[in-house]
């Protein structure tokens, strides 16, 4: 499979080293041209912590190492209502394999199939066979495709807590980012 845009959508509180080694392993992996990195505004399965503006910044400044990303706010709360508003040819949609493995729990999951195909992340320690029934159980597996990414341990709500609890973040974002949330205050009153 491989296709000239990929799409990164989520809610990016904040954004971290891990979201960008996904974006960079799957130019790589799908040959992108372009990575459409969509801070969804008001996600609609789950809480945010920070305004949509204040994420869309400190991911505008996680991804500007990224020459193929192009980031923006992105105002729908479901992916398959995202996807139909921006028409795109035969996009790869970029996910976790977590995700994945909740994709038949989504708002018209089968839609999502028809509009983009889904380029899935996996590290080791994903249990592939979860994700193969997951995939066999789609009405067009052939519009997944499983690519290893380098793991990396962090997630968001790891380096809100951190924060909160006054310990650094280096290594676990991009320093124009941890910049920014040590300048706004982010995360700290939790």
């Amino acid at each position: 499979m491989s296709g000239s845009v990929g799409i990164l959508g989520g809610a990016f509180d904040p954004p971290h080293n891990g979201h960008l080694a996904l974006a960079r392993e799957a130019v790589d992996h799908f040959r992108l041209e372009r990575v459409l990195v969509r801070v969804v505004a008001d996600p609609g399965h789950k809480d945010v912590e920070t305004q949509a503006g204040i994420r869309l910044r400190l991911a505008e400044l996680a991804f500007a190492v990224i020459g193929e990303a192009e980031t923006s706010l992105d105002p729908f709360a479901r992916s398959v209502d995202s996807l139909e508003a921006l028409g795109l040819e035969d996009p790869v949609f970029l996910l976790g394999a977590d995700e994945l493995a909740a994709l038949p729990t989504w708002v018209r999951p089968e839609r999502v199939l028809e509009l983009a195909r889904i380029g899935a992340a996996t590290r080791p320690g994903t249990d592939l066979s979860v994700l193969g029934r997951v995939v066999a159980s789609l009405s067009r597996p052939d519009r997944v495709e499983l690519f290893p990414i380098t793991p990396l341990a962090v997630s968001s709500s790891e380096i809100r807590d951190r924060v909160a609890g006054g310990l650094p973040i280096d290594g676990l974002v991009p320093p124009a980012v941890a910049a920014e949330i040590d300048r706004l205050g982010l995360y700290r009153a939790r």
